[in-house]
């Protein structure tokens, strides 16, 4: 999910803990549990100061060992141990178990996106999506809205509203996972253009009733489009080029940590009077006819780098940023 996704998880939590009564009961028991569950929900995010190294690092790492399992118990552990200190009156295996609720809770939620974690680590380095819920869901961010302004107003007990919020949650999750299993099931009938051997992903929108699809063939074309109120209607193909500059370009680090993330990466080649650009854009984020995740390796005629990119961009303001001063 997005880091303001987290917060409110991470608050909403604090509000939950209060139902624990050996927390609600103590004078520090209350803010402990809250800062731990704040803290705790934005804690596996922290991989994002590998910004500073390089785009490369961060894309490659992103939700890699940080969402692990190992690193679960770790951040657990850490950031338990630093409370424990603080307040020291309060028992510490109840300030660990709302920390470990809500690094447990971040790692879950980022399992139901189209972009997934590698939670599975160090059994094995898949990257895992589950493609059910988008980054920012309204209804789950709004909902905890709703319920924290009815807890610091006054209205009702957290520890009543809580509970509530939660347990309608969960109920939200098992009905988005049964309606993307149902469709997942009916897309490929939907479709009277498929071909043998196309597979097909059904990816969240903002839209409770809007789906992304994306059709991969055999042939190394991608279909892009849409499942809206029980219609299904294709907005674009690509089609992804085979050349030597392609091959060429997987030695990049900056391709290689784009290329480690997404299960749709499609390349095209570009002759220029210098050489070749290729350009590699993830299928899934398809945005006002472009598709703004992209790793570009700018090569000349013997296939070395001249100049290299990867991340989120414009096609406006990628040409930008790689525009060469000499060719």
């Amino acid at each position: 999910m997005d880091s303001g996704t987290h917060l409110v998880f991470g608050l909403g939590l604090g509000g939950l803990a209060l139902a624990d009564p050996v927390i609600a009961s103590h004078a520090y028991g209350p803010v402990a549990a809250l800062i731990g569950t704040i803290v705790g929900s934005q804690a596996p995010d922290l991989d994002g100061l590998l910004r500073f190294k390089s785009n490369a690092d961060y894309i490659k790492n992103h939700r890699g060992l940080s969402h692990s399992f190992p690193a679960v118990l770790g951040w657990t552990a850490l950031i338990t141990l630093v409370l424990s200190l603080i307040f020291r009156t309060v028992p510490w295996w109840h300030i660990g178990l709302w920390v470990f609720v809500a690094v447990v809770v971040h790692v879950l939620t980022d399992l139901f996106n189209s972009y997934g974690t590698q939670a599975y680590r160090p059994v094995t380095s898949r990257w895992i999506a589950w493609n059910i819920i988008h980054i920012f869901d309204p209804i789950i961010f709004g909902a905890h809205v709703a319920a924290i302004l009815v807890w610091i107003t006054g209205w009702a007990e957290p520890r009543v509203v809580f509970p509530v919020l939660y347990a309608l949650l969960a109920v939200y999750y098992v009905w988005r996972t049964f309606v993307h299993r149902n469709l997942s099931k009916k897309l490929p009938w939907a479709d009277e253009s498929r071909r043998p051997g196309d597979k097909y992903t059904l990816l969240p929108t903002l839209s409770l009733h809007r789906w992304k699809v994306v059709r991969e063939s055999t042939d190394c074309q991608f279909g892009i489009g849409e499942w809206d109120n029980g219609k299904l209607r294709w907005i674009d193909v690509t089609s992804c080029d085979q050349h030597p500059a392609i091959d060429a370009s997987k030695n990049n680090k900056d391709v290689q940590a784009f290329l480690n993330v997404t299960p749709f990466p499609c390349g095209h080649v570009k002759a220029q009077p210098w050489g070749y650009e290729v350009r590699w854009i993830d299928i899934r984020y398809r945005h006002r006819r472009q598709y703004p995740f992209v790793a570009v390796v700018m090569m000349d005629t013997n296939y070395k780098t001249l100049q290299s990119y990867v991340g989120w961009l414009s096609d406006e303001r990628l040409e930008k940023r790689l525009r060469m001063n000499t060719y």
